[in-house]
């Protein structure tokens, strides 16, 4: 090394140019570059050295500039094609005289500048350049020309992007749309470190942070305002799959043969009622009664026959077990089966001939089951009522319909035997939450009526007949069992007020129901046997219950013995716990957001139960509006108590809810 030499080193990876001008210690340099600056130099860090010289800082800029005008990488390939075929290694120098015939010092470093930035056509070992076999320059050719793509790709993605924060209606791509996921798994799993989504948020001009995340894809159109996190984070399937959509339609344009229709009752000339919700579009169940002689009275309950489409293992019974029940939501149901099946060939329809798995049972005085049968059938439903219709008739005392005065008859007498047998009732306040298309929540009280009674009494004596059919021919169905509570002792209970007070602490004491293949007595019903069967269009469970009678009443093999319905049953209980969870979640998430929007109003509130009494902290009841949420209390205050309450802060996101007492 010696003064005035013209050197190339790397500075954090850049290639430089500098003038050596003085020893600095027994092996180092200072080098000078293009503006003068020092730079330290060992003489391992040199990668070239360019011959002539001496040089000075002002031509370096020339050496740069004809380095710069000669940039064509095109022209290695012509040289790569003659050295490959000499089958040797070449210099700089060799490369310059072969591309230019020039060898001076200008020429050679041009020609190491491109031999440096080149990534296609050689490689260095030591001091030459050698050839790079031909597959492997078609393949680093094809590398780069999917990476040009992918670059260009992602620039067209940018500018989408930005066209679409300026409101501009943008056609996304499937690659497109691919990127846009990693905003919505950042939102949905925040825990994880989403580079990918962080890197398209500081595009888009917004802090890496989930919340921006969810932020920007309500922004771009990809959710609405209202996007349940909970069910999208849930693994409940959001969409049905192409073939059970395609059996769907087909079955709904042409219902297959039912090969069982020799069989089937025929009890279209029985007058049927189906009482439901005004909204409600699965019709499930229907009512009937059969007056005998010996003034002797026949109550039907008539349970649609969805398995008359579905066969076990089929795509539309697979697809049901993986959701295992609908899905009430306040924006919307999500249906098990479906919707154009479930609503229609397998709903109970009025006026039309609808094959039903129908339970006649005669009470005996006491409200007992005396006589009971179970039928595959066909009905035809006479009527389609609300609750508000049914309370209505009952209360004018309609002569034309004496078959809806004799049910409720029933369904007392029903309700008083289960009372007799330690059934245990619980009467909380239930709200049913609603939000519509324009995002209008509205929150509707469900009061205890008659018909609502008269309803739930013939489901439950429905269940507890399937329940004994089951139990009496050893049928492995889900039987549901509730273990028998300890409840706090009656003077305890007295001094606490009547009511939903009362009521809570008493829910508190009671055990999850059970499923199992065993029958086992269900003590909040007072039953010691029981099974749902009368919504197979909205819970599996009860699907699997008709598959095991149904298939026991035409004496035919039953479609799961017992170590497969309770195999199918712990994967069905997974999923609906998890449903039950989102509806919960949900329902919770919309009230909060009904009573952000509603922070100006006063509410009147019960102190229902203590969830931690030293801290203050309790459980109040809106009674408006049938909400439970916690409250901690400012002043003593005593269960039962009635106070006036404002929002202070309702965060539905964060799940957060503050009250302020107004005194």
């Amino acid at each position: 090394m010696e003064k005035g030499q013209l050197i190339e080193f790397r500075l954090e990876r850049a290639r430089l140019l500098a003038v050596l001008d003085r020893p600095e210690g027994k092996k180092d340099w200072i080098a000078l570059d293009h503006r003068g600056h020092p730079h330290k130099i060992r003489p391992q860090q040199v990668e070239y050295q360019i011959d002539g010289g001496p040089y000075n800082i002002a031509e370096i800029k020339e050496f740069l500039k004809a380095a710069e005008n000669h940039q064509d990488h095109s022209v290695l390939e012509i040289a790569w094609e003659i050295v490959i075929e000499e089958g040797k290694g070449i210099t700089p120098s060799d490369l310059a005289q072969l591309l230019f015939s020039n060898s001076t010092p200008m020429y050679c470093y041009i020609a190491h500048s491109l031999l440096m930035e080149d990534k296609i056509y050689f490689k260095r070992k030591g001091e030459l350049y050698e050839a790079r076999p031909t597959a492997q320059v078609d393949e680093i050719k094809h590398q780069l020309e999917i990476e040009g793509l992918k670059q260009a790709e992602k620039e067209e993605f940018v500018k989408k992007l930005q066209r679409a924060q300026s409101k501009e209606k943008i056609e996304w791509s499937e690659g497109d749309l691919s990127r846009l996921q990693n905003l919505e798994r950042y939102v949905l799993q925040p825990e994880q470190n989403n580079h990918a989504a962080q890197e398209l948020l500081i595009i888009a001009g917004k802090p890496a942070t989930p919340e921006a995340s969810y932020e920007l894809v309500i922004e771009l159109g990809l959710w609405s305002s209202r996007e349940n996190l909970y069910l999208r984070r849930s693994s409940y399937p959001k969409h049905f799959s192409k073939k059970a959509l395609t059996l769907a339609q087909l079955y709904t344009d042409s219902p297959p043969v039912d090969l069982a229709e020799a069989e089937r009752l025929d009890l279209s000339t029985l007058k049927v009622y189906t009482i439901d919700d005004e909204s409600t579009e699965e019709i499930d169940d229907g009512l009937s009664i059969e007056y005998l002689p010996d003034n002797q009275v026949k109550i039907w309950v008539h349970i649609a026959d969805p398995t008359r489409l579905v066969l076990p293992d089929d795509e539309l019974d697979l697809e049901a077990r993986r959701r295992s029940t609908s899905l009430y939501l306040p924006t919307g149901m999500i249906p098990m089966f479906p919707p154009e099946l479930a609503t229609g060939p397998m709903s109970l329809v009025q006026g039309k001939i609808c094959p039903a798995l129908s339970f006649g049972v005669i009470l005996d005085k006491q409200g007992a089951i005396g006589e009971y049968e179970i039928h595959a059938s066909l009905i035809k439903p006479t009527y389609r009522l609300t609750y508000e219709d049914v309370d209505e008739m009952l209360q004018l005392r309609i002569e034309a319909e004496p078959e809806i005065a004799s049910l409720a008859q029933l369904a007392k007498l029903r309700h008083q035997w289960r009372k007799s047998q330690g059934a245990i009732d619980i009467s909380m306040p239930e709200a049913v939450i609603k939000v519509s298309e324009d995002d209008q929540i509205k929150i509707q009280l469900l009061e205890s009526s008659t018909s609502r009674r008269l309803v739930a009494e013939m489901m439950i004596l429905t269940g507890e007949i399937a329940g004994k059919y089951c139990q009496a021919h050893q049928l492995a169905v889900p039987f549901r069992g509730q273990p028998q509570p300890e409840l706090p002792p009656e003077e305890e209970l007295i001094n606490l007020p009547a009511g939903p007070v009362r009521s809570c602490a008493i829910r508190r004491c009671m055990p999850r129901s059970e499923i199992s293949i065993n029958p086992t007595r269900h003590a909040s019903l007072g039953l010691e046997t029981y099974t749902q069967v009368t919504s197979p269009i909205r819970r599996y469970t009860d699907v699997l219950v008709h598959f095991q009678i149904k298939a026991h009443l035409r004496g035919i093999a039953l479609p799961f013995s017992s170590e497969q319905m309770q195999q199918v049953l712990f994967g069905v209980t997974l999923v609906v716990q998890e449903a039950v969870s989102v509806e919960r979640q949900t329902n919770r998430y919309w009230g909060l957001e009904y009573l952000r929007r509603h922070s100006d109003e006063i509410w009147q509130v019960l102190v229902l139960r203590w969830l931690r009494e030293d801290e203050n902290l309790g459980l109040i009841l809106l009674e408006e509006l049938g909400l439970e949420l916690p409250h901690r209390f400012e002043r003593n205050v005593s269960l039962g108590d009635r106070l006036n309450m404002q929002v202070s802060r309702s965060d539905p996101q964060r799940d957060e809810i503050r009250f302020r007492e107004l005194v």
